[in-house]
């Protein structure tokens, strides 16, 4: 574990300050408001802005022109069918990555980066998956795979089946350039996609279990299963 962690913090090179240790792309801020509509994330983190006009920091990353950020729910706030239940970084419980059309959405990182990353994700019913390549939008060659399970548990009070969201990472030799996150559309959901760290988010501690099952394998992690038919984005 502290080895893949000194090697993330070493190796990973995502046009960030030379300072930064960790890398977390949270998807707050993206929507211009919250609650509201979904915005496509386009180039928030490459110095550019989203389909709202919103801006973040300039990480030299960008998304696939399906890819949106999708509001999340609150014990007050009931906008979609997903939510953190209250679990994570608390400056990371608005938004997500998701997608409503294709089978799977890009993340591009031209300057590339090496060894692997963490993030969070919640599916309630369908499989997904994480497949990392040395070229853009999903080209050049295959550097690895990781496969998703449903994850999905409960979260009472927060009105989403898409709740919690459960930790995992890929790691990776060579020089990747972009990421797919794959999936059913509308039936995934990521988070806290986090470069120099195991542990997806700046700052979370996770719970004891969680360590173990990361350690163990440092794949799928997460809760029993929920059988059942869902969409992250609930019909108006």
């Amino acid at each position: 574990m502290k080895k893949f962690v000194m090697a993330l913090g070493l190796a990973l090179a995502v046009s960030a300050p030379a300072s930064a240790a960790v890398v977390s792309l949270n998807f707050e801020g993206i929507n211009a408001t919250y609650p509201s509509g979904f915005a496509n994330i386009q180039e928030f983190y490459n110095g550019g802005v989203s389909s709202d006009g919103t801006s973040g920091t300039n990480y030299g990353i960008s998304f696939g022109s399906n890819a949106l950020a999708i509001c999340l729910n609150s014990t007050t706030v009931f906008c979609t069918n997903t939510s953190r239940g209250g679990v994570g970084d608390p400056n990371s419980r608005q938004g997500g990555l998701f997608f409503l059309d294709g089978d799977e959405t890009f993340m591009n990182v031209a300057a590339g980066f090496e060894t692997g990353f963490s993030f969070n994700y919640v599916s309630v019913s369908f499989a997904g998956s994480v497949t990392v390549y040395d070229g853009l939008n999903g080209t050049g060659n295959l550097l690895g795979t990781l496969n998703l399970t449903p994850n999905a548990g409960s979260c009472p009070g927060y009105s989403a089946a898409f709740c919690p969201f459960s930790p995992t990472g890929i790691l990776f030799d060579g020089v990747a350039r972009s990421v797919s996150f794959g999936g059913v559309a509308n039936q995934i959901v990521f988070d806290d996609i986090t470069f120099g760290s195991d542990v997806p988010g700046p700052g979370v501690i996770p719970e004891p279990a969680t360590w173990a099952m990361m350690i163990m394998g440092f794949g799928l992690v997460g809760f029993a299963s929920r059988r059942r038919r869902g969409v992250a984005v609930r019909a108006a």
